[in-house]
């Protein structure tokens, strides 16, 4: 809403006079600020007076920020840069909507911006300007959000070194946008940007262009989570940085591209190596940039650690150390499964064994393993890489994933001449992989003799140890997600309340969830006669396997996740 617009109706409600209002106006000319807190200053009117004509005249609530307390999940939802731009809090959160205290509860453009941002519908009260921004500071000062905020701050300043951050650049030619991206608050805000990510154990950043705003986000725990939102016109000077960064061709703008990045970073006065995994796709209203942050300090290689069952582990062991023979683990993107390979690979690991992999991208550098970067521009695939593998005396071949016909067909004469195979596959659980297999066009003869186990997995929240607490749940909901009644007897629920240490979401850090099931004879001769998926998993539910919602029951039993994590991951 216009000051003068507001000046004009507090003088028609008798609330000030004409002549304040001028006084006022003259005031705000010289020193700035929204016209009501200029006739606060002057003393014309009190907080409460203006608060209580807006939440009259446009009949929303008014709220009194002192006696409120906020849910500090809540605050998470909009950015410090957008609350402080707007002078909104976020206060709570019904269902789909979402409480806002706002100093001009005319203002459409925030609460649009805050509903795109968040995804809820943005339900306002009216707040004193002075109680939003006392509440702005008081919520937003968090040492987690200290590192962005000043690189924010860099933009209306000129930013004076970068963190300690280095990386190579590639040699460019000169040009605007090269002189932009090599700004100090640019590459200041893009090195705040990746130590923030690793500081909050974020696996991935995306930097996403829209139509009137530029976002970037971190997931954290498999969650999207919105951190911050810089200026539009700095979109391409941002973009550019990261590309030269990654070594891509900054003019090239209509093509998507890849990249990586290889960081030097001091973190707390220990060096550690990070690697960014980059891709820029052109999208309708400019280049969005995903980066996945692979930080070999995370990559548990300890099988024991992943979180498998006790009798599921030893199955799983008991396949990977046969000499021939496949093994596939399969699960969506982003479930663990590069993480499971690793491990395995890692427990296989000895001098006297040759380990050839073929992966698209490579992930992480593992030492004593032959890893092969698949290129299929150049005709690399992963298909032509098992072929020339096996010139190459294997004895265990890693293939990134199982996509077609051809690489499956290589794969499986493989584990049926010695080597042992392992490789990944997208099927929602372990029995629909043979189904999967076949329609790829196999032979049943060839999938029951060659394959030794399927192990299906998904990545849960782990509840955060700091702030865990029991809950009361109904028996009938335990019921409807598999307990039996006599489980329901020795079973505790937890969640987490939400603290510090999980940023107050209740969650920190992820566990995995795992269906294996090992080919028996059983399971061979139903392969044999074409059985379905369905028919497969009773018999191997039957001959003892674990299914990922058997397994996640197990994990909330021992408090390991939360009822709606494994609701969320898994299916009865």
């Amino acid at each position: 809403m216009s000051g003068t617009r507001l000046g004009d109706l507090l003088v028609k409600a008798g609330l000030i006079t004409a002549e304040h209002l001028v006084q006022a106006l003259e005031y705000q000319k010289k020193n700035g600020g929204r016209l009501g807190s200029c006739l606060v200053n002057l003393g014309f009117i009190s907080d409460e007076d203006v608060t209580t004509f807006l939440s009259r005249q446009y009949g929303v609530p008014s709220i009194n920020l002192q006696y409120f307390e906020v849910d500090s999940a809540v605050v998470k939802l909009v950015p410090e840069d957008t609350a402080r731009r707007y002078e909104v809090v976020p206060l709570s959160r019904l269902g789909s909507a979402l409480t806002i205290a706002m100093v001009d509860p005319t203002n459409v453009f925030a609460m649009d911006d805050i509903k795109f941002m968040t995804g809820f519908n943005v339900e306002p009260v009216v707040a004193s300007e002075s109680a939003i921004r006392q509440a702005i500071e008081k919520l937003y000062t968090t040492p987690q959000g200290n590192a962005l905020t000043q690189a924010m701050e860099a933009f209306s300043e000129n930013g004076d070194e970068a963190l300690e951050l280095e990386a190579e650049e590639a040699e460019l030619a000169e040009s605007e946008l090269v002189r932009e991206a090599s700004e100090a608050p640019v590459v200041k805000l893009v090195n705040a940007v990746l130590r923030e990510a690793l500081n909050r154990g974020a696996s991935d950043i995306h930097m996403e262009p829209y139509e009137k705003e530029y976002r970037i986000r971190y997931r954290i725990d498999g969650i999207l989570q919105t951190i911050m939102s810089p200026p539009m016109k700095m979109k391409d000077a941002i973009t550019s940085r990261v590309k030269i960064m990654s070594k891509m061709d900054i003019a090239e703008k209509r093509l998507p591209q890849d990249g990586r990045i290889m960081l030097r970073l001091n973190q707390n006065g220990k060096n550690r190596q990070l690697d960014f995994r980059v891709n820029v796709l052109p999208t309708l209203h400019g280049e969005k940039v995903v980066m996945r942050l692979l930080d070999k300090e995370n990559l548990r290689l300890d099988m024991t650690k992943l979180g498998f069952e006790a009798e599921s582990l030893v199955k799983f062991e008991k396949a990977i150390l046969k000499p021939y023979g496949m093994v596939l683990v399969t699960g969506p993107t982003g479930s663990g499964k590069t993480n499971t390979l690793y491990s395995s690979i890692a427990r296989l690991n000895n001098p006297d064994t040759n380990i050839v992999t073929a992966e698209d991208p490579v992930e992480f550098q593992l030492v004593g393993i032959n890893q092969v970067q698949m290129k299929e521009q150049i005709g690399l695939n992963f298909a032509a890489a098992l072929r020339a593998f096996l010139r190459q005396d294997p004895n265990i071949i890693l293939v990134g994933e199982i996509r077609d016909f051809e690489t499956a067909e290589v794969a499986i004469k493989a584990a049926l001449t010695g080597h042992l195979v392992l490789s990944t596959l997208h099927t929602n659980d372990a029995p629909s992989t043979i189904s999967r297999l076949m329609n790829m066009g196999i032979e049943p003869f060839l999938v029951a003799t060659s394959v030794h186990l399927i192990c299906a997995q998904r990545l849960v929240r782990r509840i955060c140890t700091n702030c865990k607490e029991e809950l009361k749940l109904p028996q009938q909901a335990l019921l409807d997600a598999g307990y039996t009644p006599q489980e329901l007897k020795e079973t505790s629920v937890f969640k987490g309340k939400g603290c510090e240490k999980c940023n107050g979401s209740g969650y920190k850090g992820r566990a995995g969830l795992y269906e294996v099931m090992e080919i028996n004879d059983e399971i061979r001769e139903l392969i044999l006669v074409g059985a379905s998926a369905l028919e497969l998993k009773k018999k191997a539910v039957e001959t003892g396997m674990i299914t990922l919602r058997r397994s996640g029951l197990i994990k909330i039993k021992d408090g390991v996740t939360t009822l709606e994590e494994v609701i969320r991951e898994t299916v009865l």
